[in-house]
């Protein structure tokens, strides 16, 4: 017996000291590297606050337009730069990064499991600070000074902001979850009303309401490259849509990657640094080779030097620069070059999700609507319906205008103008800002000042003061909620009226009659379940895996229906 408890105690000894070990090696493996920094001088800065939604510090500032989006102005070094966006953002960092704790929660509601996903990621990202240029680090850095203390238990401040820039690959990379789905596109010569290069761009990156709430158009006047604006949000320094007053513009798209094993340059990293230090194509394909990243993308330049858009496909291991077969040029979530016309994970992604149904929609869009204006790109953007205009129910991934956009952007880049959506998504205004009368006239404002183009502006589009829309706003709040009845595993018995009621909020869209057909299923009645899963099916349906899923509740259904009458 002695001898046992002595092997006992020698076994228990060894796991102790095992785990005492692995847990030191995962924090210094994981351990994220404070920049250093000799000038720490703008942290002591002061931040004026003369009128209400109104920050200045320095020659920079912040405003609430009247539109709705903040705007913001920053010029100088990059630590410089991002200790003034924090101090400018400070309210608006809290109030992003509540959103995505809180969206993230909710997508997984296990305590366990997000405690396991937090420790997942140091691991995944621990090389992240290789591959992200020091100046970009800098400004992280200098931006996560102010961020609240309130999410210490994720990270300290700097890891989490810098965490933070791989989660928009993450979630391209997992596009079953349905984060993602974007749509861009350009036009120029014949296809546009003057013959200028237009560029349109939806943003369909979806992390909750809340997270799209607060949209920051930043007008950026580095001490290196060019100045640019971009549509960001508190606390990012990565660019997703973008020009430069050089007339280039940058848009991403995700397209189907493997699960990546480790991170490497975050995409919106890279299409920053394309924006920041890019004048036309070449020079953005040039920058785009050099750096290595995680995820498939396609980045959309558009180049007033060269009169055109091409768009760079990029994955972990090739790059391809497809150019236009016309005055044209469309990108949704697939690759189309012949580098990758035979990758597996392309060729999957064709066949099973809504990438490619969108893209013929939009050369319908196109071929209907030329030759284009801005208005014309907005009404593109803003389109519903399915091929040859079919009603494929409203929020349909297989639509251009998928109605979860976190913001959507025109750009006319020869004459430096962009359009930026206000919300709800892109069928409210457009607002219109001239970037080069921006970096001329409004630096160093000390009080409120409209820096729109009020007489460009583009108005609201007219569903949203449809019945329609009401409608559409009942259904994501009874669809929400038969989600959390069924990831709580709830009894809760919904009445006949209150399933008719669903239906009729988005008759056309395939989903009311799936969660419908749920509903049953999970209450053990297989007739009734049958019959909504066949009009389900019935309905164009996005994504191979959500059809799979429909058939098979159905052939369970068709099954227990038999066994019944036996």
């Amino acid at each position: 017996m002695k001898k046992f408890f002595k092997f006992l105690f020698i076994i228990v000894l060894i796991l102790f000291f095992a785990a005492v070990i692995f847990v030191t090696w995962f924090q210094l493996d994981t351990k994220v590297h404070i920049p250093e920094t000799k000038d720490k001088s703008a942290t002591l800065l002061p931040v004026a606050n003369p009128e209400k939604d109104f920050y200045s510090c320095g020659r920079n500032w912040v405003q609430l337009g009247n539109s709705g989006l903040w705007e913001l102005y920053l010029e100088g070094k990059p630590f410089e730069r991002g200790v003034i966006e924090g101090k400018l953002t400070r309210g608006l960092i809290e109030k992003q990064e509540q959103a995505f704790t809180d969206q993230i929660a909710e997508m997984i509601p296990s305590p366990a499991y997000l405690k396991f996903l937090k420790y997942f990621i140091y691991w995944f990202n621990r090389d992240l600070e290789d591959y992200i240029p020091d100046e970009y680090k800098y400004e992280i850095y200098g931006i996560s000074l102010s961020a609240s203390e309130k999410f210490s238990f994720i990270g300290n401040n700097y890891q989490r902001l810098l965490n933070y820039h791989s989660a928009h690959d993450i979630g391209h990379a997992m596009q079953d979850l349905h984060m993602v789905g974007c749509t861009s596109f350009g036009v120029w010569k014949d296809k546009s009303a003057d013959g200028s290069l237009l560029i349109g761009r939806n943003f369909d990156f979806y992390v909750g309401d809340e997270f799209s709430r607060n949209k920051i158009v930043c007008f950026e006047k580095p001490d290196k490259g060019f100045p640019f604006m971009m549509v960001t949000w508190g606390g990012m320094a990565g660019t997703v849509s973008g020009m430069n007053d050089q007339g280039l513009t940058v848009t991403i798209n995700a397209a189907k990657s493997d699960i990546p094993y480790s991170a490497r340059t975050p995409i919106s990293i890279l299409a920053r640094e394309i924006l920041q230090y890019s004048k036309n194509i070449s020079e953005a394909y040039q920058i785009a080779m050099k750096r290595e990243t995680f995820v498939s993308e396609s980045i959309l330049i558009g180049s007033a030097a060269d009169g055109k858009a091409s768009v760079i496909e990029k994955s972990p291991y090739k790059i391809a620069l497809v150019e236009p077969r016309g005055n044209y040029i469309v990108c949704t979530n697939h690759f189309r070059s012949e580098t990758f016309s035979e990758d597996p994970e392309n060729v999957k992604d064709i066949k099973e999700n809504a990438s490619l149904y969108r893209y013929r929609r939009m050369l319908q869009d196109i071929t209907d609507n030329q030759p284009l204006n801005v208005m014309g790109m907005a009404k593109i953007l803003r389109d519903r319906s399915g091929l040859n205009q079919a009603d494929i129910g409203m929020g349909n991934e297989k639509a251009v205008n998928q109605l979860i956009a976190h913001h959507s952007v025109i750009f006319e880049p020869e004459k430096l103008r962009v359009w930026v959506s206000n919300g709800p998504w892109q069928i409210g205004g457009y607002t219109c800002y001239d970037i080069d009368k921006i970096f001329h006239n409004f630096a160093a404002l000390h009080q409120r000042t409209e820096i729109n183009e009020p007489g460009l502006s583009i108005p609201p589009d007219t569903f949203l003061r449809s019945e329609n829309y009401k409608q559409f706003i009942r259904f994501r709040e009874m669809r929400k909620e038969l989600k959390k009845i069924s990831r709580h595993g709830e009894t809760k018995n919904l009445s006949r009226s209150y399933i008719c009621e669903l239906i009729g909020t988005n008759p056309d869209f395939f989903e009311v009659y799936s969660l419908a057909g749920d509903y049953f299923y999970s209450k053990n009645q297989p007739d009734s379940a049958a019959g909504y899963y066949r009009k389900a099916l019935g309905k164009v349906i996005p994504r191979q895996n959500e059809k799979q899923k429909i058939i098979e509740r159905l052939a369970d259904c068709i099954i227990q229906m038999k066994t019944k009458k036996l």
